[in-house]
C-alpha cells in the first residue's frame, strides 16, 4: 500500500496512514484504509482496531488539489469511506494533532477516540463555502449532542483536546507523546472480551447506523455538489490558502 501500514500489538491491529504533512486524504486513501480495514475483519485473532497517522497532524481533511478526492464528486469517495464504517471489529483513533473538516469525519470512524491537549478538532466546512461531508451531520451529534454538534459546523469553532475531552469527543486525554500507546491499551481491553460477543454486543449497539449514514452522505453529497460550483466555493478554498476570512457574496 501507498499510504497505509498495519502491524499487530497482540489481538490489537495498528492501522497507520501517512499522505503528506498534513495527512489530506484522497479517494486513493481511503481506498487503502477500507481494505485495511476489511482484512482485519477476516482475521479472528485479531480483536480490535487502532486508527493512526504519522506527523503532527491527524488528518487536515480532504484534498482537493492534489489526491483524487473523487474528482469533484464527493460520492465516490463517500462510497469508499462507507466501508470504514461497516468494520465488524471496534475501532479506537489514536489523535495526536489537527483532526480538521473530513479529518474530523475520519476520526469519528472509530467507536472511541484517545487524544492529546494538543489536538485540535473543527468541522470549518462553512469556512470553506461547502457543507459538511463524510456523514459528519450524523455522526458528530450522535457523539458530543445536537447542539455541541451545531455549534461546530455553524461557527466553524475549533476546540482543542482538553475541550474535546469535556464535551465527550475525546474519550481519554493523555500526554502527547504517549497518544498511541495509550490508544493501543485502550484498544486491549476492548480485545479482552469474548469476541463474539464484544462484536454481537457492538453489532447492536450500532443497529441501523451503517444504513443511516448512507442516506446521511446521500444529502451531503447532494448539497456539496451544488455549492461545488459557487463562488463563495471558489473563495472559501482561497481565504484558507490564504490564512484570511472569506470575502462572501452568497453566489
Amino acid at each position: 500500500m501507498k499510504y497505509v501500514s498495519v502491524s499487530q500489538k497482540g489481538p490489537v491491529s495498528v492501522v497507520v496512514f501517512q499522505s503528506g504533512p498534513k495527512n489530506y486524504f484522497g479517494l486513493d486513501l481511503i481506498v487503502e484504509l477500507a481494505e485495511a480495514f476489511e482484512r482485519i475483519d477476516q482475521q479472528p485473532e485479531q480483536r480490535a482496531i487502532v486508527l493512526a497517522s504519522e506527523g503532527k497532524v491527524f488528518c487536515a481533511g480532504a484534498d482537493f488539489a492534489g489526491q483524487d478526492a473523487g474528482g469533484g464528486d464527493p460520492g465516490a469517495l463517500y462510497r469508499e469511506a462507507l466501508r470504514l464504517f461497516k468494520c465488524r471489529k471496534p475501532v479506537v483513533a489514536a489523535i495526536q494533532g489537527a483532526a480538521i473538516g473530513g479529518g474530523l469525519g475520519l476520526s469519528l470512524v472509530a467507536d472511541f477516540r484517545v487524544g492529546a491537549a494538543e489536538a485540535r478538532f473543527a468541522a470549518n466546512f462553512v469556512h470553506i463555502g461547502i457543507h459538511p461531508g463524510f456523514g459528519l451531520t450524523y455522526t458528530l451529534p450522535r457523539v458530543i449532542g445536537q447542539r455541541a454538534a451545531s455549534r461546530m459546523f455553524l461557527a466553524g469553532t475549533r476546540i482543542n483536546g482538553e475541550e474535546a475531552a469535556k464535551i465527550g469527543l475525546l474519550d481519554e486525554l493523555v500526554p502527547l507523546e504517549d497518544v498511541r500507546a495509550a490508544a493501543v491499551r485502550f484498544a486491549g481491553a476492548l480485545a479482552n472480551g469474548a469476541p463474539l460477543a464484544v462484536q454481537s454486543t457492538r453489532e447492536t449497539l450500532r443497529a441501523g447506523m451503517v444504513e443511516a449514514i448512507e442516506k446521511q452522505t446521500e444529502r451531503e453529497q447532494t448539497e456539496q455538489v451544488k455549492l461545488f460550483k459557487t463562488n463563495d466555493f471558489a473563495e472559501g478554498v482561497a481565504a484558507v490558502n490564504e490564512r484570511r476570512a472569506g470575502n462572501w457574496t452568497a453566489t
